[in-house]
């Protein structure tokens, strides 16, 4: 799926917060794919839960300013908010403009203290709707992205007779789910919906332990549903702040994430779990370790307002260490 086992994240959402213009964010990309080193290109989602610049628009864009590197989002958190027609219908469109290169990151959007219920008050989709439309709106689209009429009678949409045209240029067209429950009642119903429905899982080790212990589970999921944990993508999402001083680099990250989510303050253990702090030497060692846990394709956001500073000091400095 992917040419090297590192891909960036364009935090666009930072251009509410001083990280400069959207043009300039998006040039970020055509760097990643010049350094030769990132071969995936990333760009989040949200409507008004986290509000940023549209995900599919910045896609488009970025289409035709890259040439070879796969991109997608990290994560569709509006995935099930939106028509899953409509979805279909422009994510083939986007799969025609680059080429072939797109991957979707679907996920369900839920966001605590009633974030995400206020956003879905919206769109009528209530929180305890966002998962099984998340599960119904992956079959949907993998209907239509068939090329042949499709009849569905699901328990949100129902279509008669429907066609979209064109349909994506790759069969199949890849969809990850990204799942990081923190409660264990919820783990087993996500993690069995990657192991059934996705092609490959999308997660981030945001806390002391979760990616291992969430990753141990969804092998037992995957040797249930008879698919292979060994040969399955594991796309690990990743801060990493790159300087002499780590503790002043772990602070910086904290006020980055706290910008990010709107947030006062973010627990320190967090910050130290998922992040790539420090020298380069450093950094080259946690997105080592990070690989040796079990993930194949790390998705690196940059947490520092000097995004091009960071982005050549990682590829640089930082990746060649980890390849080496």
């Amino acid at each position: 799926m992917f040419d090297t086992r590192f891909g960036l994240l364009i935090p666009q959402r930072g251009a509410l917060f001083g990280l400069g213009g959207i043009r300039e964010l998006l040039q970020l990309g055509v760097t990643a794919e010049q350094s030769g080193i990132l071969s995936s290109v990333w760009v989040g989602d949200s409507l008004t839960a986290q509000p940023r610049p549209d995900a599919l628009s910045l896609l488009g864009a970025l289409s035709a300013m890259t040439e070879r590197v796969r991109l997608g989002t990290s994560c569709m958190a509006s995935f099930p908010l939106r028509d899953p027609a409509v979805t279909a219908y422009q994510w083939a469109t986007l799969d025609h403009l680059s080429g072939g290169r797109m991957i979707l990151g679907a996920c369900t959007g839920l966001v605590g203290d009633g974030v995400s219920a206020r956003e879905g008050a919206h769109f009528g989709v209530p929180d305890r709707e966002r998962a099984p439309r998340l599960e119904e709106n992956i079959a949907l689209c993998r209907e239509l992205w068939s090329g042949e009429p499709i009849d569905f009678d699901g328990r949100f949409r129902s279509y008669k007779d429907l066609l979209i045209a064109p349909t994506p240029l790759q069969d199949p067209c890849p969809i990850l789910i990204a799942a990081n429950p923190w409660d264990p009642r919820f783990a087993e119903r996500a993690l069995r919906r990657v192991a059934t429905l996705a092609d490959g899982w999308m997660t981030a080790g945001s806390w002391p332990g979760l990616f291992e212990g969430l990753w141990s589970r969804l092998r037992e999921e995957l040797t249930a549903a008879g698919r292979d944990p060994a040969t399955f993508p594991v796309v690990a999402m990743h801060n990493v702040n790159i300087g002499d001083d780590r503790a002043e680099c772990l602070a910086e990250t904290s006020r980055f994430i706290a910008a990010h989510e709107d947030e006062d303050e973010v627990a320190a253990p967090m910050i130290e779990s998922w992040t790539a702090a420090g020298p380069p030497s450093r950094c080259a060692a946690d997105l080592r370790a990070l690989l040796d846990k079990g993930a194949t394709h790390l998705i690196l956001r940059l947490t520092s307002w000097d995004q091009r500073g960071q982005l050549l000091r990682l590829t640089e400095e930082v990746l060649p260490s980890v390849m080496s």
